[in-house]
């Protein structure tokens, strides 16, 4: 095991040209949110914004959409004609990552448009980053385990861990887990106190920020965003995966300094995200 921590970090941050403009950063696509959850995809559309890629699109339904442009106009929209996931966006090709999963819902015909978009991520080689609802349909498929693209993420917690391997103890969850980032090459978020960032390597990460403040709804959404965000940056699955768990983490500890670890929402988490970013660049 080794510490996540900021001097872990450092060496491994991106860095902007100059001479640049916002396609040299990626594009991510979040599908996310339905009519009766549609903060989660806010949320995690926020986080991206904060993340430094050069675009964010969101496909979701009406209401999320409109909710989403009112916090960040600066989103690009992609419009869901169905109250829940339905139907893939059309021309995927055009995005970096796909952020998918944060109140997604579990709708019959939501798990048949998961399972599209799990064959064209497949097929075009588009790494996913995988939360919430997505996780929960993806543990009711057969051989799952064959179906995500390499270099994705999976953010599970504990709750989500135990659907996808549903037979014996937590400990053993945990090992099948590491297992299956080297089987499949990709890398997994335990979310927890201290969450473990498991690599394909077999390697793993005790982050060092975080605490119970982070224990409320939406602040899942937020790191799934972050990641996304960061991993169509342009930073690998794995350095992705440990910033994003570090600075969502460094943004609750500084809420909790500030408000305690009572008083304070996801959407604050949203807004101190560049306080984890400036630790780690100024320093």
């Amino acid at each position: 095991m080794t510490v996540l921590d900021a001097s872990y970090l450092r060496p491994r941050l991106l860095q902007r040209e100059n001479d640049t403009h916002k396609r040299h950063y990626g594009h991510l696509l979040i599908i996310a949110g339905c009519e009766r959850m549609p903060g989660a995809a806010v949320l995690a559309t926020g986080a991206a914004l904060q993340s430094g890629c050069g675009l964010v699109t969101l496909h979701s339904t009406e209401r999320a959409l409109q909710a989403a442009v009112n916090s960040y106009p600066s989103a690009m929209l992609s419009e869901e004609m169905d109250e829940h996931f339905s139907a893939v966006p059309e021309n995927l090709h055009k995005y970096a990552v796909i952020a998918v999963g944060p109140g997604l819902g579990r709708a019959p015909g939501t798990m048949n448009a998961f399972m599209d978009l799990l064959a064209i991520a497949g097929e075009k080689k588009i790494p996913l980053v995988l939360d919430a609802d997505a996780l929960t349909s993806l543990s009711v498929i057969a051989d799952w385990q064959d179906l995500i693209p390499e270099g994705s993420v999976l953010t599970p917690h504990m709750g989500e861990l135990r659907r996808l391997f549903p037979h014996g103890s937590d400990e053993t969850r945990v090992l099948l887990a590491r297992e299956l980032c080297v089987y499949s090459n990709c890398t997994l978020v335990m979310k927890g106190y201290h969450t473990q960032v498991f690599l394909p390597s077999g390697h793993c990460l005790v982050n060092q920020t975080g605490g119970p403040g982070l224990a409320k709804g939406g602040s899942g959404d937020v790191l799934t965003g972050l990641v996304g965000g960061l991993l169509a940056r342009g930073y690998s699955p794995e350095d992705a995966a440990a910033l994003g768990v570090w600075i969502h983490g460094y943004a609750g500890d500084c809420l909790t300094a500030e408000r305690t670890a009572e008083a304070f929402t996801s959407r604050d988490l949203v807004d101190y995200l560049w306080k984890g970013f400036k630790e780690l660049y100024t320093q």
